[in-house]
């Protein structure tokens, strides 16, 4: 260690297959990470088979590694399954650049999304139509439905042909990154080897089945932006069926998932759902949804979403490689080197969310914002690997919860125990299952 840096603490590796077995034992990589920074401070490293791994929960540290654009191939190397032209979630910088840039003009394009806004509240005015008889629904299972049917409208520029379609192919993505996420950290499993191989195959099968059926059918005037530039582009067919399936993973599960959690929470504090109620009723009167330029007015119910987001971010890691030697606080990490960054435990960092666990929405009030660091909220990524579909998911997820919650009360299910699960996103183990009443 050269003179001046310290050492990175952290737990000593089993020499087979690293620390493995102490993520099984705290539940996952998400809750292993949050006791990891507990125990060892806001660098601590930890290691998986073959990868020694540099952890950083401290927001100001994270400034100065915001310039990467490379992700490590090992930690992603879980999708590579998914992809016929190479992994996505891996590109090199060269390719990743030109290819991102297409992405953000059609998915961060908001005359684009108002011109969706009427298609987006159909469909939600539909989902919210499907509950009306329901007693019990699953939160997070409808949900991702709904924003898979969202995402195919916007970028792919087609709806999924029915209901069963839009549950068999959000159910085969779930079941995708399930599979091989349970691979890479050598999760148990019910099935046998072949049983587990068959059934990812099946549902990868389905997926990609699904892709090749909307782009093959959007070929009319009503194409939507990221088709036709797909398909004007040089790009290859199989990159172009790939990055139509990427952005449907990414559209699907992160819209659905944080709009579920932020639903789950406020079933748990009813005096914060009041004021949602009181917001709503006040901004939209009798319309059972807003209109685009009323989402801007929706300020208390935004800030929920914030936080909702800050307690159980979609995403609950994103990860960088090195490409080059860097100090790191009192640290120096050598090029090569995996960074991961434990979004779960950033968020809940005490030194800049004080009373971590407090569901608090005033903690987004502009004046409170501005006294954090930059990179003390960052539930979409932050720098060149973030997430092109965040403006989109935003104007999404406010829309679902802004007409869910006009039209019902939620109340968890009686005895349903909720417990985080990651599984590439924030899921809960066995959904979160509500209690409906109408308004």
């Amino acid at each position: 260690m050269a003179s001046g840096h310290r050492a990175i603490p952290g737990p000593p590796p089993n020499p087979q297959d690293g620390n493995l077995a102490d993520i099984a034992a705290a539940g996952g990589l998400h809750t292993f990470q949050l006791d990891l920074h507990e125990r060892y401070g806001p660098v601590a490293e930890f290691h998986l088979p073959g990868t020694r791994v540099v952890s950083v929960a401290d927001p100001e540290l994270l400034v100065q590694t915001s310039r990467i654009n490379r992700r490590p191939d090992e930690l992603f190397e879980f999708l590579t399954p998914l992809f016929e032209a190479g992994n996505l979630q891996t590109l090199p910088e060269a390719e990743h650049v030109p290819w991102r840039r297409l992405l953000l003009t059609v998915l961060g394009n908001h005359r684009s999304h108002e011109t969706q806004f009427a298609a987006f509240t159909r469909l939600t005015l539909a989902q919210a139509q499907r509950w009306a008889g329901c007693r019990e629904v699953a939160l997070q299972q409808d949900l991702s439905e709904l924003s898979l049917r969202m995402i195919c409208q916007y970028a792919l520029g087609s709806e999924l042909s029915s209901d069963e379609a839009a549950r068999d192919t959000a159910a085969a993505f779930k079941g995708l990154l399930e599979e091989f996420i349970g691979r890479q950290y050598r999760l148990p499993s019910p099935y046998s080897d072949s049983e587990r191989r068959a059934r990812a195959e099946q549902a990868l099968a389905q997926v990609r089945g699904t892709v090749t059926r909307i782009l093959e059918s959007a070929g009319g005037a009503d194409r939507s932006d990221l088709v036709s530039m797909l398909a004007e582009s040089d790009l290859s067919p199989a990159r172009i069926r790939d990055s139509a399936l990427v952005v449907m993973m990414a559209g699907y599960h992160t819209s659905g998932v944080a709009a579920s959690w932020a639903l789950y929470l406020l079933s748990q504090h009813p005096e914060i759902a009041a004021r949602v109620h009181a917001e709503l009723d006040r901004v939209l009167g009798d319309r059972p949804a807003p209109e685009y330029g009323q989402l801007g007015e929706l300020e208390y119910l935004e800030r929920v979403l914030k936080e909702s987001m800050r307690r159980y971010p979609p995403g609950p890691y994103a990860a960088r490689e090195l490409v080059e030697d860097l100090e790191l606080g009192e640290h120096l990490v050598p090029a090569g080197t995996t960074l991961m960054y434990p979004i779960w435990a950033i968020h809940l960092n005490p030194r800049h969310w004080p009373d971590p666990e407090r569901f608090d929405p005033d903690r987004f009030l502009p004046g409170a914002a501005r006294e954090r660091p930059r990179f003390a909220f960052v539930p979409f990524g932050f720098g060149p690997r973030s997430c092109e579909g965040a403006a989109l998911a935003m104007v999404e997820i406010k829309l679902m919860l802004a007409v869910l919650l006009k039209r019902f009360e939620f109340r968890l299910a009686p005895g349903h125990q909720v417990v985080p699960v990651e599984r590439f996103v924030l899921w809960a183990r066995d959904d979160i299952r509500m209690h409906l009443t109408p308004r």
